[in-house]
């Protein structure tokens, strides 16, 4: 038996619906509201990228341990933020794209969304354990622990979409029934990076805007106020990404060729 496959395409039972039997969707509002919620990531990460280079000085690498803190904020509000949502969004703001093609692309964004969170979990760790005069302890704060807990769910929810959708290793009726589970936490991790965004956030004015000084956080001095600014952004940004998923009058209906998958077969 030669050790090359062939490719050929099989078409899944689901096929037999033509596009005009598919429902009609109402996508009102919908365009306005996905370039309301994309400008408000953006001016998001433009917010945060100010507040890292004006008041926290800048960025730099393991011989200024304080400011390579500075790209943890930076990396997970462009990562696990920004790009998480739009790897989301991508089914339905992609609706004439052939799926196959579709799942590439949501891989891919998610693929960048994990190197970019590894980079900024090495920051934060590395601005701890190299800080002077001693270091700071790692992993105490509920911050820390749902934020670790958002990127463990969404590595794994990364690794079942992959094994389940893009090179599915399972059958057709176990990736139908897992497809509202992995919609389901993949909101879920989302909504738990925003939660650890707010209270890092949070954790930082209070570490860096101390009592007893002029620019205590209780003052409510411009550093204050912009993050302040910052928080209320990460929930706008998340409430208008969580609303756009869960609507299923956007919801991208199937078309006929979606289904027809590639599968490998040995001579």
């Amino acid at each position: 038996m030669p050790d090359d496959y062939s490719y050929e395409y099989s078409v899944c039972q689901d096929m037999d619906q033509s596009p005009e039997a598919a429902p009609i969707q109402n996508l009102k509002n919908f365009n306005l509201l996905l370039y309301i919620t994309e400008a408000a990531g953006i001016l998001l990460i433009i917010l945060v990228g100010i507040w890292t280079i004006s008041y926290r000085g800048g960025f730099a690498w393991r011989s200024q341990p304080g400011l390579e803190f500075n790209w943890h904020p930076l990396l997970m509000t462009i990562g696990l933020v920004f790009l998480y949502a739009n790897g989301m969004l991508i089914y339905r703001t992609q609706r004439t794209v052939r799926k196959r093609r579709l799942k590439l692309i949501h891989s891919g964004i998610m693929i960048f969304t994990v190197l970019l969170t590894v980079i900024g979990l090495v920051a934060v760790f590395d601005s701890h354990n190299l800080a002077i005069p001693e270091p700071i302890p790692n992993m105490y704060s509920l911050h820390s622990w749902i934020g670790l807990a958002s990127v463990i769910l969404f590595c794994c929810q990364w690794l079942a979409g992959f094994l389940s959708f893009l090179y599915p290793v399972v059958q057709q009726s176990t990736r139908a029934a897992y497809m509202p589970i992995h919609v389901y936490f993949g909101t879920a991790g989302f909504v738990g990076t925003i939660a650890a965004c707010l209270m890092g956030l949070t954790e930082k004015a209070l570490f860096t805007l101390k009592n007893g000084t002029p620019t205590a956080y209780s003052n409510l001095p411009s550093e204050g106020v912009l993050v302040n600014i910052i928080g209320l952004a990460f929930v706008i940004f998340g409430g208008l990404v969580v609303y756009l998923v869960s609507q299923e009058a956007y919801r991208r209906h199937p078309q006929p060729e979606d289904d027809i998958l590639l599968e490998r077969r040995k001579n």
